[in-house]
């Protein structure tokens, strides 16, 4: 296997994010991407604060990068304002969007959980249905939701909350982002809804990071790609215990 060298410069836009590794007595490991060309350049030992700083601060032209697209992680923010002061941070859409999911969810499970038996009837395929876009599902499946919805007012709310949502994600502009996501905020927090005012709480902390993402067509869609091919990697050789082995072997199937 070919054995490759750490870079010493990266491409004006990379995205950073972690997988499960379990090799080298580290549990996760860091992966640095090219969204732009598709491709990995590097896998680092560990997600933690110290040994991000000690591979960052040895690439060479840190000015010149001009995105980086992030989880919802603080420490990645730090690296970013430390060793990348021209960058502007982004927050992935699929990271924020699933706080709604998960807002939603815990709604459901929460009211199901305490509901009169005489009324579970009702709430047959429930997940599914809640948790699927309304405008996509058939007349039946939209009348099934309906009269789950009618039983109690606050799954109502919540889902007029969760559908509410999905306008931000179509937003085409920073501008039109930040007006929505002010208003949706707003309205969660209002609602006295313990999941949804958590939820409002932390979009509220990564604002700016998450407006960012609507100005550029840039995603962590191909790092998720490519963590799932790690996985596969893993799984075919049976796990790693060598992290430099892992890590070549990553690069040389992901290029």
């Amino acid at each position: 296997m070919v054995s490759y060298s750490t870079p010493d410069y990266l491409p004006e836009v990379i995205s950073i994010d972690e997988f499960i590794g379990n090799s080298g007595n580290s549990d996760y490991h860091c992966i640095i991407v090219d969204p732009v060309n598709h491709k990995v350049i590097d896998i680092i030992k560990d997600r933690k604060l110290h040994v991000l700083c000690s591979y960052f601060k040895k690439i060479k032209n840190r000015d010149k990068v001009k995105y980086v697209i992030i989880d919802m992680w603080k420490p990645y923010v730090e690296i970013v304002k430390t060793f990348f002061k021209n960058a502007t941070i982004i927050i992935d859409k699929f990271h924020f969007m699933r706080y709604n999911t998960w807002a939603i969810e815990g709604v459901r499970q929460r009211i199901q959980k305490n509901m009169d038996p005489k009324l579970r009837r009702y709430y047959k395929r429930s997940r599914k249905l809640i948790l699927a876009k309304y405008e996509s599902l058939d007349e039946e499946s939209k009348g099934e939701l309906n009269i789950m919805l009618l039983y109690n007012d606050e799954l109502r709310q919540a889902h007029f909350l969760k559908e509410r949502f999905y306008k931000i994600s179509n937003a085409k502009s920073s501008s039109e982002a930040r007006k929505l996501l002010k208003e949706w905020i707003d309205l969660a927090r209002r609602s006295g809804i313990k999941e949804y005012i958590s939820c409002a709480n932390t979009l509220s902390r990564w604002f700016k990071e998450i407006v960012n993402s609507f100005d550029v067509p840039y995603t962590n869609g191909g790092t998720e790609g490519f963590n799932n091919k790690i996985k596969v990697i893993k799984r075919n050789a049976f796990g790693f215990r060598n992290f430099e082995r892992f890590r070549n072997r990553i690069i040389h199937c992901c290029r």
